[in-house]
């Protein structure tokens, strides 16, 4: 598959809260062909961890 399925881009930003929601919505980038943009970032808003990651289509 040369672009990304249902008409999402090439380049995303997940970004949510370091729990398993936030894993399970990586997993399932990564399941549908995605692959990782460098490492995460990762921020504390005074109550919780925000984490960040890109991923890329490849190709």
């Amino acid at each position: 598959m040369s672009t990304p399925p249902d008409g999402l881009p090439v380049y995303r930003v997940l970004t949510g809260p370091d729990d398993s929601a936030f894993c399970r919505r990586v997993s399932e980038a990564l399941e549908m062909g995605y692959l990782l943009h460098e490492g995460p970032s990762v921020t504390f808003d005074g109550e919780r961890v925000i984490v960040a990651q890109a991923v890329v289509w490849p190709g």
